[in-house]
C-alpha cells in the first residue's frame, strides 16, 4: 500500500496552485521577487486580493515573504512548485 500522507502532502500543493491567479503569482515569483504592489499593478487586482492569494500560498509553504523596510518582497521557496511549474510553463 502506498503511503497516503505522501499523496495527501502533494495534493494540498496542488490544490494550493488550482487557481489561475495563484499559479501567475508563482510563476512571476520565480522569475522576479516582488512585493504586493508591483504584482497588484501587474495583475491588474485589488490589493486585497492579491494578498489572499500570497496567505494562501504562504499557508501551503509555496512562498515566503522577506521585510525590506515598509515592503515585504516574496519569492519562491518551494522547490517542487519550480519543478511543477517547469512543467507546466515549457
Amino acid at each position: 500500500m502506498q503511503n497516503l500522507k505522501q499523496y495527501e502532502k502533494q495534493s494540498e500543493l496542488l490544490k494550493a496552485l488550482a487557481h489561475p491567479v495563484r499559479l501567475c503569482i508563482v510563476k512571476g515569483l520565480i522569475e522576479n521577487q516582488c512585493n504586493v504592489t508591483k504584482m497588484q499593478e501587474c495583475l491588474g487586482l485589488p490589493q486585497s486580493t492579491v494578498s489572499q492569494h500570497l496567505a494562501k500560498l504562504k499557508a501551503a509553504g509555496i512562498i515566503e515573504g522577506e521585510r525590506k523596510g515598509l515592503e515585504i518582497c516574496y519569492k519562491v521557496v518551494n522547490k517542487e512548485v519550480c519543478e511543477i511549474a517547469e512543467v507546466l510553463f515549457h
